[in-house]
């Protein structure tokens, strides 16, 4: 089993944890060092649940808080091990979201007595499917263990607070007609044709931008695929074009699911997926306090994260986290060495320390 040194800098730490492959579903061997690494401290209980690892402090504190990080990667491209070069840590996970996740157990191990009681979660899967994610089967399990007053996701986000955000509609829209042979095409119905109605309507769509905690979303609707057809001499009898909607938090996915269907009225419209927004939640007194503690300023987070698992609890939750996401996914992934250090600094202030 791979070890890991708690005692190390944060970026020293990230540098273990990065060399240690942990691609989606095979993050046994991240989650036993984890676990290992935890299990001594007398201040947190510790548990296991897959390879997700939950750790707690129970001082009796006013508030509890909820800070959390997911320990997988997306598959390996010629980028590990990790390298340090200048103010930069390059390599898979440095900057999603290792660099996050060294904050977290440093602060685990070094804060015994912080002014909040706090759930550190390290947990599994976040890059694939939804069933396989650590916080959905936590929620579903043991939803007990992601109770808070607010939640902290260590999302890449420059080392800025990116509050709440926004939720995700997929649905397909769909004309239909009557197929002949092209030649004779006045003998069909093209529903390809047909699908003009829908285009111009999302041509005309004005998004919606509500300020939310101070904050302004602003909502998109877009065609992402059309198809149709069966041949090159065939009218078509079938076309669908997928639409996404991504929608403020102050929205339900009911909600949001019957705005789609009023727009498009007409239309067969179905829904394929959908997930809710999270609400930043920033006039709850912890986040009140966190947002001053890191320079009294957010962004809205425009897509989607597991913050949303944590809002479906009813815990508001922000991201932040060291690393660009831009970055998150690509060969050339990295971190400053600066934001994984001013992370910690901040977090360690805001706990009391």
């Amino acid at each position: 089993m791979p070890d890991i040194d708690l005692d190390l800098d944060a970026v020293s730490l990230t540098e273990q944890l990065v060399n240690i492959e942990s691609v989606s579903q095979n993050e046994q061997a991240i989650a036993d060092a984890v676990e290992a690494a935890l299990r001594p401290l007398e201040h947190l209980t510790v548990t296991r649940h897959g390879n997700t690892v939950v750790a707690r402090t129970d001082l009796g504190r006013g508030e509890r808080v909820v800070i959390a990080g997911h320990l997988d990667t997306v598959p390996l491209n010629d980028n590990l091990p990790a390298r340090r070069e200048g103010g930069l840590l390059h390599g898979l996970g440095t900057c999603d979201m290792k660099g996050g996740d060294a904050v977290i157990l440093r602060l685990a191990k070094h804060l015994p007595e912080p002014n909040r009681d706090v759930t550190f979660i390290l947990y599994e899967a976040e890059e694939i499917d939804s069933e396989f994610n650590g916080l959905t089967k936590l929620s579903a399990s043991d939803p007990d263990l992601m109770a808070g007053d607010f939640a902290i996701l260590m999302e890449p986000s420059n080392a800025v607070i990116e509050a709440g955000c926004q939720g995700t509609l997929r649905v397909e829209v769909r004309t239909t007609g009557e197929r002949a042979h092209s030649a004779r095409s006045w003998m069909g119905d093209n529903a390809i044709h047909k699908a003009t109605g829908i285009l111009s309507r999302l041509e005309g769509y004005e998004a919606r931008t509500p300020l939310i905690d101070g904050l302004e979303y602003h909502e998109g609707l877009n065609a992402v695929f059309v198809r149709g057809g069966v041949a090159g001499n065939v009218i078509p009898d079938e076309c669908v074009v997928e639409v996404n909607y991504r929608f403020a938090p102050d929205r339900s996915v009911e909600e949001a699911e019957a705005f789609v269907r009023d727009f498009f009225e007409g239309y067969d419209v179905t829904v394929t997926d959908r997930a809710p927004g999270a609400l930043p939640g920033l006039d709850r007194p912890a986040a009140k306090a966190f947002l001053e503690a890191v320079g009294g300023e957010a962004n809205p987070k425009f897509g989607w994260t597991d913050v949303a698992r944590f809002t479906g609890l009813g815990v508001p939750a922000v991201n932040f986290g060291p690393g660009d996401p831009l970055l998150a996914h690509k060969q050339e992934e990295y971190v400053p060495v600066e934001q994984i250090e001013r992370c910690e600094q901040l977090l360690r202030s805001w706990l009391g320390a």
